[in-house]
């Protein structure tokens, strides 16, 4: 069964992952910790 609406929220968190791809630390997780990773990933996005 198609739901319209979960395949538009689903279509917009993955072109969020695809931008944030974008940043070549992000896609290739060169932070070692946890911490430092989400503090990129974080960054990235109020950078977007």
């Amino acid at each position: 069964m198609f739901d319209r609406q979960i395949y538009r929220q689903r279509n917009i968190v993955e072109r969020c992952f695809n931008r944030l791809k974008g940043f070549c630390g992000i896609a290739t997780r060169y932070e070692k910790t946890a911490t430092s990773y989400e503090a990129a990933v974080t960054l990235a996005s109020v950078l977007l």
